[in-house]
């Protein structure tokens, strides 16, 4: 039987981080907003009301604020497959989706944005 993949959301976490290629935007940093869906199995926490069966999502947002505040890529493609790095040291999960939206980044446009999912190797 399959095993059964639950959600955890991270809906807007903003933050600020140098990102891009454009001169200005190597010197200051930039506004992004990160959500991030975790899969996993949560039947266990449901059934025991214990969080040493859940994921960690708050250890999981300070792990990727400090990640992504010390970061300095070139593309937002890259800091969103860092990210998804992060989030897969929790053994419980088994995908993740990052979407990572770089606000103002195109004049006329209110984002730009990229989404990721990137899934446990094996699975």
């Amino acid at each position: 039987m399959a095993e059964r993949l639950d959600r955890i959301y991270i809906r807007d976490l903003a933050t600020r981080c140098i990102v891009g290629i454009n001169p200005d935007e190597r010197v200051n940093k930039q506004e992004v907003i990160i959500n991030i869906v975790l899969e996993t199995d949560l039947s266990k926490a449901g059934a025991s009301d214990n969080i040493d069966d859940t994921v960690d999502y708050k250890r999981i947002k300070q792990s990727v604020l400090e990640l992504v505040e010390k970061s300095e890529f070139l593309l937002i493609e890259r800091l969103s497959d860092a990210i998804a790095q992060i989030c897969l040291r929790e053994p419980r999960v088994h995908t993740v989706q990052v979407t990572l939206d770089k606000p103002g980044a195109l004049r006329f446009a209110r984002s730009v944005a990229v989404e990721i999912t990137r899934k446990r190797n094996g699975a």
